[in-house]
């Protein structure tokens, strides 16, 4: 089943059915007006959504509309918590090899995570709008999961088994502002502003054999202004999954139904597959060259990401984001 949400003039949109190949949407009308309410009524609310999409793709569904990803916003466009883990550890230890520096031992134990804003969640076509280039514009592609309510100290299987929905984001980094931030010893806040997500989520069996050990085994492809940048596989190279990470953010307290947890940047060990953020690609690029010479993004830039299943098709649509100037006409 895939679900997302429409503009409708409120905060919230309307919730809708879309179907598989992401032509088609039906509102969830007498079901539940926004995700969030189906979320917290998940058994019964998932039989009835499930219902209207069966009935969605067999062209049968009252009210059919074509679904525009220009209408959606983000399927949960204020979420309850929004937290994000840095599963890919290939990417932090690359990061960190370009500065000089080593991982500490425990982050191959113990998942790194951090807490994000979640009040502004941005939909699929929505401009980057900052307000100066030297912020160090980042894109940052991650495939998350949206949960149910997870009690404190949840087991790994329970936590798997808390997963409603998968998607893919944008978490935009602004990495002239993080080392400063960093340096103060209280984590992100001005480097992490609002995260975009794909037009619509999905549950898990929609992705057949690609989900498995609690991760997508599909690539995700990241196209700046044209160019690929990289097409790293999710199911590879992940030290932590989403269900290891959604029982990390529980440890001390209970997650509420619709909680986002994100893996942090996907990346893989083999360079061929590119990089799933321009960070990454510096980091790079300063290990073998002794500096970076990729520029972060500008305004006029437009990054695209996109996950596609084993026949090419889109599974939730793509991310598709310009870099503006903040308060620009």
């Amino acid at each position: 089943m895939k679900l997302g949400t429409i503009k409708d003039g409120t905060r919230d949109g309307t919730l809708v059915v879309v179907s598989r190949d992401l032509r088609k949407a039906a509102k969830a009308e007498g079901i539940a007006r926004t995700l969030q309410a189906a979320l917290d009524d998940w058994p019964e609310k998932r039989a009835a959504l499930g219902a209207l999409y069966q009935a969605l793709n067999a062209g049968t569904a009252a009210g059919a509309f074509a679904f525009d990803p220009g209408r959606a916003m983000a399927p949960l466009p204020r979420a309850y918590q929004w937290v994000d883990g840095s599963a890919y550890l290939v990417h932090a230890e690359r990061v960190r090899r370009s500065r000089g520096a080593e991982l500490p031992a425990s982050a191959y134990e113990d998942p790194l995570m951090y807490q994000g804003s979640s009040d502004t969640m941005q939909g699929p076509c929505d401009a980057i709008a900052m307000g100066d280039e030297a912020w160090g514009i980042d894109f940052e592609g991650e495939i998350v999961a949206v949960t149910g309510d997870v009690p404190m100290g949840a087991t790994e299987a329970e936590c798997a088994r808390s997963i409603r929905l998968l998607t893919i984001v944008n978490d935009v980094s602004l990495r002239g502002l993080i080392p400063a931030e960093l340096a103060k010893g209280f984590g992100f806040l001005h480097g992490k502003p609002s995260t975009a997500f794909a037009p619509v989520m999905a549950t898990p069996d929609e992705l057949g054999a690609a989900w498995k050990d609690g991760t997508i085994h599909l690539p995700l492809v990241c196209t700046l202004n044209g160019k690929v940048v990289g097409q790293c596989n999710a199911g590879v190279d992940m030290s932590f999954g989403l269900p290891r990470l959604i029982a990390h953010a529980a440890k001390t307290r209970a997650l509420a139904a619709g909680t986002i947890v994100g893996s942090g940047t996907v990346a893989n060990r083999d360079e061929t597959k590119g990089c799933s953020c321009i960070a990454e690609v510096r980091a790079i690029e300063t290990i073998k060259h002794g500096k970076p010479a990729t520029p972060f993004m500008r305004f006029g830039d437009t990054i695209r990401l996109d996950m596609r299943d084993a026949s090419g098709a889109s599974i939730f649509g793509a991310i598709e984001q310009k870099v503006v100037k903040y308060g620009a006409a």
